[in-house]
């Protein structure tokens, strides 16, 4: 059901009408708002970018409340499979905005759909990313994906080839390339601070086992067929919607060895680059649930080891002893990049290095410098409005969440699998090629 809105002045119907209205203007003369004219630090209606949110629930209800700081923004439709929170969004921007012109919906199709809308920000189910963004991209739309992209390589592939063909703008929610820290470790290790790059130690939280496996009705404020969408028709089990559980689903979800792993993981590729696109021996070994509705790896122990050299060692929560004693970091999640002449070692919280003051040891201008963002969502509105790359574009999304794809078919596999990045397939080995797609419930496919 959607709520009806007035009639909106867009940014793409916006030129048009400023001429009529000009002429009407000389006749009747009338006080413009500064606001209107983008003055007083606010942006003209003409240059903001109107943005829709599809999926709005913890992640999605945060990324609208970002979005709804942006000056150059202007969120004017929501859509959630769950009816609370698709009013409790819709009430949210009216709210900010003190009108009523927010319009929820329940198909994101009509979102899409609308042609004043420059952008949409997904942050569904993770088994709707990539398909949600495809729609999205081919409307003609700048997309915000949350991470990960995809729950296969096949979806991946085609919403870069949908981005390319169209010349849209993506940006991925690996938001920690907007982080000073990140971006300061990564640069180090480009710019030889440790010398040889060698090896990538990398963790990340486990996933969650259990889940109620009995059989429930569909709460009346979710739409269920819509929330299955793409995924295997499956009767609803008490609170499968809830991410406590849908995160740890393999028909939803990859676990937290893709959901959160993809965050040290894309540092690790930020910081090394080209050394991680070269063809890799990946292997390693997992614990699965024995009981429950989740059924994703709770634990893991990867290994790449790349053809350019450099190995990358992949675990779950908590790291190892002995990383946490010499990075001094949590054991939670991080990056530590080991070079041929000291290390440097990056999360949330911090930035450690292995001689005092190279941690903040200054970039200099002539040196390699990276993408510098500093707010990840003011980064994708200002890309969108003008037409440049973000600081996550898709080809940087694709192979980040590349890494996870491959380390969870090695070790549901239980077997070392070699991997070519250029044809993003396994070499001599169809099991885990077939591991690369997913079947599309109909009629889900985009």
């Amino acid at each position: 059901m959607m709520i009806k809105t007035p009639e909106r002045v867009t940014r793409r119907e916006f030129g048009k009408r400023s001429l009529a209205a000009a002429s009407a203007a000389v006749a009747f003369p009338a006080i413009i708002p500064s606001s209107a004219l983008g003055l007083s630090g606010t942006t003209a209606p003409s240059n903001r970018v109107v943005v829709g949110c599809i999926g709005v629930g913890d992640r999605g209800s945060y990324l609208l409340e970002t979005v709804l700081q942006e000056k150059g923004a202007q969120v004017v439709a929501v859509c959630d499979v769950k009816t609370d929170r698709r009013e409790r969004a819709c009430k949210m921007v009216n709210d900010f905005y003190e009108n009523q012109d927010c319009a929820a919906y329940v198909e994101y199709e009509k979102v899409v759909g609308r042609d004043d809308l420059d952008a949409c920000i997904i942050a569904s189910c993770d088994h709707w990313h990539a398909l949600l963004s495809l729609a999205a991209t081919k409307a003609g739309k700048g997309v915000y994906c949350e991470k990960p992209l995809s729950v296969s390589m096949e979806q991946n592939r085609a919403l870069r080839e949908a981005v390319r063909a169209k010349k849209t703008v993506f940006q991925f929610g690996t938001q920690q390339r907007s982080d000073e820290k990140f971006l300061q470790a990564c640069e180090l290790v480009r710019n030889g601070r440790i010398g040889q790059l060698k090896s990538i130690n990398v963790w990340s939280p486990e996933s969650a086992s259990g889940g109620p496996l009995e059989e429930a009705p569909v709460p009346a404020n979710l739409d269920y067929e819509r929330w299955l969408g793409p995924a295997p028709l499956k009767p609803y089990t008490k609170e499968r919607d809830s991410n406590a559980w849908w995160w740890f689903i393999e028909d939803y979800a990859l676990g937290f060895i893709a959901g959160w792993g993809i965050h040290p993981l894309d540092i690790a590729l930020w910081g090394a680059g080209d050394l991680m696109r070269t063809p890799v021996v990946v292997e390693g070994t997992g614990v699965f649930p024995k009981e429950g509705l989740c059924n994703t790896a709770t634990k893991w122990e990867v290994r790449l080891k790349y053809e350019s050299g450099i190995e990358i060692d992949y675990r779950s929560q908590p790291a190892p002893g002995e990383w946490v004693e010499r990075y001094g970091l949590t054991d939670s999640h991080g990056t530590a990049f080991e070079g041929t002449e000291g290390w440097v070692a990056v999360n949330r919280n911090d930035i450690t290095a292995s001689k005092e003051g190279l941690a903040r040891d200054k970039i200099k201008d002539d040196e390699i410098r990276l993408y510098k963002s500093r707010h990840h969502m003011r980064n994708f509105v200002e890309c969108v409005r003008d037409g440049k790359d973000p600081v996550s574009p898709i080809e940087e999304a694709v192979d980040g969440d590349a890494l996870c794809h491959i380390s969870d078919i090695a070790i549901r596999l239980n077997r070392p699998l070699r991997w070519d990045p250029a044809l993003e397939r396994f070499e001599n080995d169809d099991g885990a090629n077939a591991r690369l797609t997913r079947p599309i419930r109909e009629p889900w496919n985009v």
